[in-house]
Formats: C-alpha cells, structure tokens, sequence
C-alpha cells in the first residue's frame, strides 16, 4: 500500500480523535498503511488504513470485545471510519514485548494463549460479518480452482505452472476439510510469532485483528500449529510436526477437550493447507522456506490428515 497521504491522515484524526498529531511515531506500509501518532493529549495511537471490506467491522468488534474480557491486546478506540477511498480504524499504541521462542517451554503458551482468545470471543451470532476468511485459510472459497487469490500477489495461483505437486496436495487437503467442515467459532487465523508480544513467558499484546475469522475449532487450532514459530533471527518459520503436535496437545488441555480422530485430521488438514498455500505463493514470489518445509514433511501431514 502507497505511503499515506499526511494532509488527510491530520483531517481524519482530527475529525475522528478529536486533534492532530504532534508527533509521528513510525510507518509501516504493506497490504495496510499502519501509523503510530502520539497526539497533542499525551495519548499514543496506531491508525490502520486499508482497502474498504465489510469484515473489518466485525474483526474491530471481536477485538473490543476481547479488550473488555482483560485480553493482551490494544485497546480498540473507533472505526471502521471512511479514510479517502478505503478506511481506517485506530486503537491505543502498545509499545512493548518481544517474540517467545517456541521451545518446550513457549510452545504451549502458544496454544494455550489461543485457546484463551477462542474461550473469550464472543458468539459468531452476535457479531457482524466476518466473511470471506483471509485467503490462508479460505479452503471454503467458492471460486474457480484449488486455491483463492492471494491477497499479497497480483497472481491467480490456479494458473502458475510451476510445483503442480503443490497443486495435487492442495486439492487432497481441501477435499478433507470439505468433507468435515464442523461448526463455525471466532478465532484469530494469522497465530505468527510476529504477531504475539510477550514480557518473558507472560502475554503483552495480540496484534493483526485484520485477521480474526470464523472457522471450526479445529480448522483454527490446526492453522496456528503449522505457523507458530519463528527463527533465531525473528523471521516467521513453519512449525515442525514435532511442534504442531506439541501445540494441538497443549491447546487441547488448555481448552479441556479431547478431540475426536475425525477432529484431529482436521487439524492436520488445516496446517497442511495453510503450509501449502504459502508454498504455492513461494512459486510465485512469495516468502521462502514453504516448498522446502512441506517437501520433507508432507507425506507424513498428509498422513496424519487422512488426507
């Protein structure tokens, strides 16, 4: 996304927030521009504008009603509010935290930090809608081919010739979850390491609410599984099967329940497509590190999928 434009960021903080922004904090600019402001009240506030979708109201809703439950995350302040052609949202700057390693000991404060958030959400019923789901984990899209447009490559992923393996996994996994699609709860579908900030193994702040979806339980859970970790240099990494296993197990105990067969390969059909779909984007010029992940461990994902 285009750098903002500081004249409208001003209007629309002093229309929406009541002032103009005496300082600039920082800028980020990618599928969303994400600014940090510290305004002439002492208060610091991050604006996220984006492209306008109907979704986005629901995401601030769940994330305000997560706010309320004493969840780690920012506290919502208002939108979606128009911003030129798209719209922006804002919430409380929280500056702190640091990435967990996803060891023996941090990967279960993963799962169990997402079974909190799935525990805390509020009723699906009860919210606006949260469709369609990010592109990662929309194997229920109703489009043409396997796989759904990305929404970080100007790319139809059905069309790129290259790694068809890909292809064939990805219609395995979608087939499997299809078959068992189970009943839609709220959760949060994008669980990377980059987007959860701890105090030592204490919880600061869940960020990317963007990313807040509907989706069975197990479909959730088994997304988080396969994306969790990240590298001794802070790049998000694949979960290895060791790990995803580790962290289903913790988030089961963490949530008191004890997953049928039929769930479990949902979970596992659930990280295997995710994992795929990055591999597929990978072909395409995405991140790197899929297609060597999932040809080493696919064979025994698709195993534990039934898939």
């Amino acid at each position: 996304m285009d750098p903002v434009d500081r004249h409208l960021l001003n209007e629309w903080c002093e229309r929406w927030l009541g002032s103009v922004p005496v300082r600039h904090l920082f800028a980020r600019h990618h599928l969303s521009s994400v600014v940090g402001l510290g305004l002439p009240d002492g208060r610091n506030v991050v604006v996220k504008i984006r492209p306008g979708a109907t979704r986005i109201a629901g995401c601030v809703a769940v994330q305000r009603h997560l706010f309320g439950s004493g969840f780690p995350c920012p506290e919502p302040l208002l939108g979606p509010a128009p911003f030129g052609s798209g719209i922006a949202t804002a919430e409380t700057y929280l500056a702190d935290g640091e990435r967990l390693i996803a060891d023996a000991v941090g990967t279960p404060l993963f799962a169990e930090l997402l079974a909190r958030l799935v525990g805390s959400a509020p009723p699906l019923a009860s919210l606006p809608t949260l469709e369609p789901p990010p592109p990662w984990v929309a194997w229920g899209h109703e489009g043409a081919g396997i796989w759904p447009r990305p929404d970080d490559l100007n790319v139809d992923l059905n069309e790129e010739t290259g790694a068809t393996w890909i292809d064939e996994i990805g219609r395995r996994v979608r087939r499997r979850l299809l078959a068992s699609p189970g009943a839609p709860i709220v959760g949060h579908v994008d669980w990377e390491s980059q987007n959860l900030r701890w105090k030592g193994i204490s919880p600061f702040s869940v960020d990317d609410w963007d990313s807040v979806a509907a989706l069975s339980e197990p479909g959730i859970a088994g997304a988080a599984a396969a994306i969790f970790p990240s590298s001794a240099d802070g790049r998000t990494v694949a979960a290895t099967v060791e790990q995803t296993e580790a962290f289903l197990d913790a988030y089961q105990k963490a949530r008191a329940i004890d997953w049928s067969a039929d769930d479990q390969e949902i979970c596992w059909a659930a990280g295997m497509w995710v994992l795929a779909f990055n591999a597929k984007k990978e072909v395409s010029g995405g991140g790197r590190g899929y297609l060597e992940h999932i040809q080493r461990e696919s064979q025994e994902r698709l195993l534990r999928a039934a898939a």
